[in-house]
């Protein structure tokens, strides 16, 4: 879950795509990048966090009024620098950056086409691929070939491509990645994944991108000029809402803390027990466990202690360091644990690894019960959309049964959101991408 953002006819541009790329780390911790434009393109990318990869040096370089930038999420395998975004190109028109939240399910076979024509790849992202559909494009204008590259392309994406001159932003036809329109105060724009990101700049909250829309910036145009390329088959990421927006954000209209709230309610109605306490899994499963608290009258305590300074563990390459993180992070008060039923809510399991120790780290720390609850159901499907389950045999609710899982985390109890109560905390106006829970494959 990477993030992207745009600004557009302000100063000192760059400086705003950093604070946005700042407010929305939590989607990608491996890389961040920004490209600025004054007529001429300029890149400054590496591996590391926001903070580490710009500095005030960075800003005299990335110059003039409009910018793109892009946070990386982390994948297994894929540490190189040419990985980080956006990707930079030269070509017949002159210079152009992209910058990509997403997943192209037709990647590879465009990338061997591409290849068999003679193209030259230098990344392993499909986001390059759509540089080079772009340049192949025999269309005279950059609009037109944008248009042209991204009806070749299948899957989920949103997009913002940056020229010497202009922005270009693109959505799917599904609309499974967010994005969304803010105003800044000397009237520029920006676009960014998260609308978090615009209370950190002062902008204002416009709308969100719709399915199928292609947004173009130009400087002779005070608002940005829309073009619905495709007919919108509005299928948004409930995933989202679970686990990776900042509760604070508006995700297509929503407010994320709410939304989990809600699922926390359900959740106490579907699974009720005798317990003491409620806890959270620090940060992502404090909304569902108020929610969870409130319905059900058991008090909530945050009894377990997060590290702010450790990443987190669900996007991080490999498993070892996410077993070692997961110890890193978190710490049990045990004077609120030592002698009661706790009832621990989590967001997710995906792979197992973090359910075990915190069960293991609760009854450590004296609990008397510990009942696990999941905020939502069991991922039993890989995810080609953009969520880094690429491997069936990864997710453990796909391999074990909910009691064996039970047994495999040592929880005197699990139980899972269902299918139907989480639709009905996101809201049954719309269809939602639930492929991680259902298997629905619908691209």
């Amino acid at each position: 879950m990477c993030a992207v953002v745009g600004v557009f006819n302000t100063a000192d541009a760059s400086r705003v795509a950093y604070y946005a790329l700042f407010a929305m780390q939590h989607r990608g911790q491996e890389a961040s990048g920004i490209s600025s434009s004054d007529s001429q393109i300029y890149t400054i990318k590496n591996r590391g966090l926001v903070t580490s990869v710009f500095n005030e040096n960075s800003f005299k370089i990335l110059k003039g009024d409009i910018a793109i930038g892009h946070n990386r999420y982390s994948t297994a395998g894929k540490d190189s620098i040419l990985d980080a975004q956006p990707i930079f190109a030269k070509y017949k028109l002159g210079e152009i950056s992209i910058a990509h939240n997403g997943n192209l399910i037709n990647k590879q076979k465009i990338r061997d086409e591409l290849i068999e024509e003679g193209a030259i790849f230098q990344t392993s992202m499909d986001t390059e691929n759509i540089i080079h559909l772009i340049s192949r494009q025999k269309d005279t204008g950059l609009s037109d070939r944008i248009e042209n590259a991204v009806k070749t392309i299948k899957g989920a994406y949103s997009l913002v491509i940056l020229s010497r001159s202009k922005m270009f932003v693109i959505r799917d036809r599904y609309g499974i990645r967010p994005l969304s329109i803010g105003k800044l105060a000397d009237g520029g724009y920006i676009v960014a994944s998260e609308t978090c990101a615009f209370d950190l700049v002062g902008a204002k909250f416009v709308r969100d991108v719709r399915a199928g829309e292609m947004l173009t910036f130009r400087k002779d145009s005070d608002e940005p000029i829309s073009k619905q390329l495709f007919e919108p088959e509005f299928r948004p990421c409930a995933f989202e809402y679970i686990y990776f927006a900042r509760p604070d954000s508006v995700i297509d209209g929503k407010n994320v803390y709410e939304i989990r709230e809600k699922m926390g309610r359900a959740l106490a109605k579907e699974s009720k027990i005798d317990a003491d306490i409620v806890i959270p899994v620090p940060d992502s499963g404090v909304a569902s466990s108020l929610g969870y608290s409130h319905e059900s009258k058991i008090p909530f305590e945050l009894a377990i202690v997060r590290n702010h300074y450790v990443g987190r563990t669900f996007i991080e390459p490999t498993q070892e360091i996410r077993d070692l993180k997961v110890k890193l992070k978190l710490s049990p008060i045990r004077e609120r644990i030592e002698g009661k039923k706790v009832i621990v809510i989590d967001d997710s399991i995906v792979r197992g690894t973090t359910s075990k120790q915190i069960v293991r780290m609760l009854k450590n720390a004296g609990a008397k019960e510990v009942h696990m609850k999941i905020a939502a159901p069991e991922i039993k499907y890989p995810c080609y959309y953009g969520i880094d389950t690429p491997c069936k045999d990864e997710l453990i609710s796909s391999r074990m049964s909910s009691d064996v899982l039970r047994d495999y985390i040592g929880a005197d109890s699990l139980s899972f959101l269902s299918i139907d109560a989480l639709e009905n905390s996101i809201g049954t106006d719309r269809k939602y991408s639930l492929v991680s829970f259902d298997g629905n494959y619908f691209i």
